[in-house]
Formats: C-alpha cells, structure tokens, sequence
C-alpha cells in the first residue's frame, strides 16, 4: 500500500473523488486535476483533507518525475499526454480499483464478474442471493460505488462482488480475483482499443494470477470466451442453454451437477441472455453452499437492472422500455428478441466507429427508427437500406416525443441506443434517466 507518497489523480468523476479521499486518509501528498468544474461539495471535501485541486486542460505540464504514482479514470486513453509522460517518466499508471485492492484485506474472496454484455445483471443476482443466503458480502466497482469507497467496511472473511469493465482491466497490476465470471464476448469498444483482439486480449487480464486455485465460469455457448481462456491456469466451470455441461438448461429447468436448481416457469426475467446470467450466478453461490431455497427467492422477484430492459410506463397502451445500458448492437440485438410486438425503436449516441448491420436480423418487428447524436447519419443510412422508415431528430427529448407520434396502441417504444452515452450525456445511467423523465412528462400530456 501507498504512504507518504506524491500521487497524481488525473480524472475526478466518482473514481477519482473516492481514490484521492482514501489516499490522502493515508497520509499521501495528492493532486487531483481534471477538464472541468466538478462536484462543490466533493472538491470542498477533499481541500479539507489537503487535496490539491487543478482545472485544466494540460496535466501533463503539471507531472514530473517528483510522483511517485499516476491514477487515472478508466475511461481516459492510454495515449493521453499524461500516461505517456508518466511511461517517459517511469511512473506506475494504475486506476481506482488497483488503488483499492492494495488497501483490502488479504483473506476475502473477490468475485469479479466481466463480458462485453450481462456484466450487471450477473453483478447483482450473485450479491442478492448471497445478501440473502446471510453471507458477509459487497457489491462494487462498475456497478454501485467505487471500490475505494468500500476498503474501511470490508472485514476478514467478507465476499467482494465486483464488476470489471475492459477499460478498468487495462490499468490493473496486482489486482487478483479468486473467482470470475466471463459473460460473454463481442465486438465492442473498439474505439478504445482499436481493434477486437486487443479489446479480447485485455478481458483476459481479469486472469492474472490465477492458479488451478481459482475458479473461472465461463459461456460454452460463447466461442470467443472458449478461445480466450484455453490456457488460463484457472479450474474451470461452464454454462450454457444449449448444451448439457456443468450448468445447463433442459426441459424450462435450470441444472447445475445435474440437480434441478430452479424451473424457468419461477424467473420473473426472461430470455436465454438472461438464463445465461443466472447460471453463471448460480455456478458462484453454489461456491458458499447457498440453499437451492435463497436462489428461487431472489429469481422470483429479480426484475432485472436498472436501464437494461427496464419497463418503465405504459401511456394509452404504449410500452416504454429504457435500455440505456445497451451501449453497443450486441446488446440492443439482445434487446430486441426480448419483443414479439410492433417496436418503435430509438437509437443513437456517441459513433464508436461500428457498424449496425448485425442488427437486421433481428429488425423483424421494428417498424419505425428514430435516431439522435453523432450516429444519427450513419443510422439513417443504415435504415434505408433494411427499408425502415427513420425519423432523425437532435436530442432524446425529440426522440421520444416523435415516437410516441409515430406510435398506436400496443406499440413497444424501445430505447436501445446501440451505442455510448459520451457525445450528449456523462454516463449511460444520466441518459436512462433522461429517457424516464421525458416519458414521465409524456404521461402527463397524455
């Protein structure tokens, strides 16, 4: 762990807040810079704690070779002036959860779930039955709180569930999982890395340091994971819909070892991405002996996460779903086979360079496209030539209102934009959110 260290935060955000609070706590020297103005409350906070606080929009002039440590946000690039100046320099590049983990206890088992879709819903379903089950459990990192936040609660013997996003893995150095959970892999994030083997390559640092001790759960059904992780040291545990092996669906049940854990017709969430996600919940749980009973009670109540198919109003018989988390055509592929109804879909956001033609077989209900933000050319086109009609709008609050226009009774009005939040909004959750408001507004003059 860091003490009397000179550390570098570049990114404030929630990460960055919570990582130079937990630093400066232990006595380090922190500055912390950032583009912009941040939280007044939060910047106030840590001037107390005797954090230095710089706006602007060159960090790199303010780095030297007097750090001893750079900890950046996990959604700046590697080739951002900073982290080159601190390889030049010498100087460890890590994030907020590598901070974190240095300051836990080192007799907890961390479970760290990642994928290019599911991360979330598998996320909460393994802390719900295990909060459930009685066992001593938290739930951070890419879904909840940063994990800095958690360090001075979590005990001897606790259970870490963490979900780890591809941008968070690139930073990480010690950081080392006892169990993980691989969801799935598609093509996403590529203007982040690139390309797809890059993007692949860095999923399987959430690896690290496994030993035939650690447990990794893999989809049989998901070739990319099967390749990915053929040479991991780790024991291995597989899931699938299709195929019987250590966790599998047969005739609406759910088994694992062979023994019926749950029947598909006691899921309130529907659809094989979601029976995927709770095999691979199921495969943790059954790690701490948790009862057949604690699982069936959560599932029959699980209704899913917020912004990921989120049903959110019905007005004069039209279904609106928020599926704001659906940051990629992958996941708004999954989206729309959730639906056997006329579909009103609404795209769009920040252009990631992918194209949306892997979304036409699965277009078959959707009978109007209204589209917004940086991406919105490249999706009409895209609808011209699959002969859907587009409406292109500017922001999501047009985007809604036009689709209710263009909507009759029965219609499902999907918000799956298909891609990031960044080119209009700060994160996906501030874009669901919006997309809740304006249909709550809806509501009201309808």
């Amino acid at each position: 762990m860091w003490k009397n260290k000179k550390i570098f935060i570049l990114g404030m955000a929630r990460s960055g807040y919570e990582a130079a609070k937990l630093l400066a706590k232990k006595n380090n020297q922190v500055l912390i810079t950032d583009i912009k103005e941040q939280d007044k409350k939060h910047v106030e906070e840590l001037k107390t704690l005797g954090v230095e606080y710089v706006i602007t929009s060159e960090p790199e002039l303010i780095l030297d070779n007097s750090y001893d440590l750079v900890v950046k946000n996990p959604g700046i690039n590697k080739e951002h002036p900073v982290v080159r100046k601190a390889k030049e320099l010498n100087i460890s590049v890590i994030n907020e959860v590598e901070v974190a983990y240095h300051y836990l206890p080192k007799d907890i088992t961390i479970i760290g779930i990642t994928g290019s879709n599911g991360k979330t819903t598998t996320t909460t379903i393994i802390y719900e039955i295990l909060k459930v089950a009685g066992k001593p459990v938290h739930l951070a990192g890419n879904i909840g709180f940063p994990l800095c936040s958690f360090v001075n609660h979590i005990k001897k013997g606790d259970i870490l569930v963490i979900e780890i996003s591809s941008h968070q893995l690139v930073d990480f150095d010690k950081f080392k999982t006892n169990i993980v959970v691989l969801t799935n892999l598609s093509e996403t994030h590529l203007d982040f890395f690139k390309t797809y083997d890059n993007y692949v390559n860095n999923k399987g640092r959430i690896f690290n340091f496994h030993t035939y001790k650690n447990l990794a759960i893999i989809n049989k059904d998901n070739k990319d994971s099967l390749l990915l992780t053929s040479n991991i040291a780790s024991k291995k545990i597989y899931f699938s819909v299709s195929q019987k092996t250590d966790c599998y669906l047969d005739n609406k049940n759910i088994y694992y070892n062979n023994e019926e854990i749950i029947k598909l017709e006691n899921i309130k969430i529907k659809g094989n991405h979601n029976y995927e996600n709770i095999m691979g919940a199921i495969i943790v749980v059954k790690q701490f002996g948790v009862d057949n009973k604690d699982i069936n009670k959560v599932l029959k109540k699980f209704s899913g996460v917020e912004h990921r198919i989120e049903y959110v109003k019905e007005i004069n018989k039209r279904l609106f779903y928020n599926d704001s988390k659906s940051t990629n055509v992958k996941a708004t592929q999954i989206a729309l086979r959730s639906f056997v109804s006329p579909i009103i879909l609404i795209l769009g956001g920040l252009d990631r360079g992918l194209p949306f033609d892997d979304l036409e077989p699965d277009m078959k209900y959707v009978k109007e496209i209204i589209c917004y933000g940086e991406t919105k050319n490249i999706i009409k086109k895209f609808a011209n030539k699959i002969n859907i009609s587009c409406n292109v709008v500017d922001n999501l609050e047009q985007a809604v209102n036009k689709s209710y226009e263009l909507s009759r009774p029965k219609d499902i009005i999907l918000f799956s934009p298909a891609c990031a939040s960044w080119d209009q909004y700060n994160n996906f959750e501030e874009r669901g959110k919006e997309f809740k408001k304006v249909v709550g507004k809806l509501r009201k003059l309808y």
